[in-house]
């Protein structure tokens, strides 16, 4: 019997009794647990926020190289093709991607990871979409740590602070068509773990997402339309001691070589001092790994996909 990623309707939590509060938590813990990945139905993005969202994405790609070189910023705008890697992967991805974060506070302290954010001037409906479509995902995002918290023995409110002004990033993917003499060795996204807390994925439009099963075995995602994929990272597998691993994906080349795919994650972090540190309730999972700040830990990873000198 094929293996399938847990599917649960976010509404069961966010609009449910105490039961089905409960019953959508220990379910959402035992997918992180089991497979890393869970597909996200009834959530709380607009359809026609999403929609748009894939239609103005096309469109930012679609500009000349020489325009969106214009928007070139490090962690926020334009990042060009074959820029990312994988950590300890000499060949770089198949990919182009845009960055958009939050807006600085007014007066804050400075922060390497917060900049403002970069707008293309030639989609004029793309900053307000984004901005819409950040400020869900986010809230999403918060959410999912509320059902997840109690699980670790955790307030449910224990990651608010953390995370409602973290360095989180939303990133908007573009995989073009794969040129005929592309090198084999390269592919859309290899084999990796995402950096953060954890990551909301739309839906992509296109085929191609892997995860790592923890029987060894690749599987691929398939989603519907307006779903969201939800998977844990790095920063939790270190502040859990591993009790929620994080899982390698990656994203294969196409049997169709000649159609694009664009995909959107949402990349949760943390706040750049919050301590990553094992949880006083996960230190039974064995022996923790020595504590880091997530901004740290952030600056490591960054240089070692290629995105930080």
């Amino acid at each position: 019997m094929t293996r399938q990623v847990p599917e649960l309707s976010l509404r069961e939590f966010t609009s449910g009794d105490a039961a089905r509060r409960a019953a959508f938590a220990k379910q959402f813990s035992a997918g992180l647990r089991e497979y890393g990945f869970i597909v996200l139905v009834d959530h709380n993005v607009p359809v026609d926020l999403l929609e748009r969202a894939y239609t103005q994405a096309a469109e930012v790609f679609a500009l000349p190289e020489a325009v969106k070189r214009r928007y070139i910023g490090g962690l926020r705008g334009y990042t060009p093709f074959g820029t990312e890697h994988a950590k300890g992967n000499p060949n770089a991805d198949l990919k182009e991607f845009w960055q958009i974060g939050h807006e600085p506070a007014p007066n804050a302290p400075a922060n390497e990871f917060s900049a403002p954010n970069r707008w293309p001037a030639e989609v004029a409906a793309f900053q307000s979409t984004f901005e819409r479509l950040f400020a869900a995902l986010n809230d999403t995002g918060m959410i999912l740590l509320r059902a997840l918290a109690p699980s670790l023995g955790l307030d449910e409110g224990y990651f608010d602070p953390l995370v409602r002004r973290g360095d989180s990033v939303l990133r908007v993917l573009h995989y073009p068509p794969i040129a005929a003499d592309a090198d084999p060795k390269r592919v859309r996204a290899a084999a990796h773990e995402d950096i953060n807390l954890i990551t909301i994925l739309v839906a992509a439009k296109g085929a191609g997402l892997e995860l790592l099963d923890r029987d060894g075995a690749w599987l691929p995602i398939v989603t519907e339309a307006n779903q969201l994929v939800v998977d844990s990272g790095d920063m939790m597998a270190r502040l859990t001691n591993n009790v929620v691993p994080a899982t390698t994906h990656r994203v294969v080349n196409s049997d169709n070589p000649h159609v694009s795919r664009y995909s959107m994650p949402f990349f949760m972090h943390p706040t750049t001092e919050t301590s990553l540190a094992a949880l006083p309730t996960c230190l039974d999972n064995g022996v923790p790994e020595s504590p880091i700040t997530a901004g740290d830990f952030l600056r490591e990873r960054l240089k070692e996909i290629g995105l930080a000198s």
